[in-house]
């Protein structure tokens, strides 16, 4: 009998809906569940409540920011080994250094094209690429 593995789950924190939603759609189609939320506060509840695999984050999102939202999730022995995966438009000098110091194992620039997601995403997750897809 084969036994079929809960698929991982993502949740993409992004206050900008076509982000959220392209994303979504894209990792889902690659078997991920995903679930999705608009600020730091709805990123920490629902990391709390259902602690994702991994956690794509926007560092510009309302409220309390991605830099915080990180930290948070990194003091927290609930979601301290949850993978955070920055994405961001500030490409300026130190901005990696900075993220990675939050707590991120991972900084991406936007505009940061779906499949380079994926295979960021595959790599921390030491998942093998789907049948099918370049990697």
């Amino acid at each position: 009998m084969r036994r079929t593995r809960r698929p991982k789950s993502v949740l993409i924190v992004d206050d900008v809906e076509d982000n959220r939603r392209i994303y979504a759609m894209f990792l889902q189609f690659e078997g991920f569940e995903v679930t999705t939320a608009v600020d730091g506060h709805d990123a920490l509840s629902q990391a709390r409540a259902h602690p994702p695999d991994l956690v794509v984050m926007d560092l510009a999102i309302p409220g309390i920011d991605g830099w915080e939202v990180t930290r948070t999730l990194k003091r927290d022995g609930r979601t301290r080994a949850i993978p955070v995966i920055a994405v961001s438009g500030h490409a300026l000098a130190g901005a990696e250094a900075r993220a990675r110091a939050a707590g991120c194992d991972a900084f991406l620039t936007k505009p940061c094209l779906p499949d380079t997601l994926s295979r960021e995403i595959h790599r921390i997750l030491k998942l093998r690429p789907r049948r099918g897809t370049r990697r």
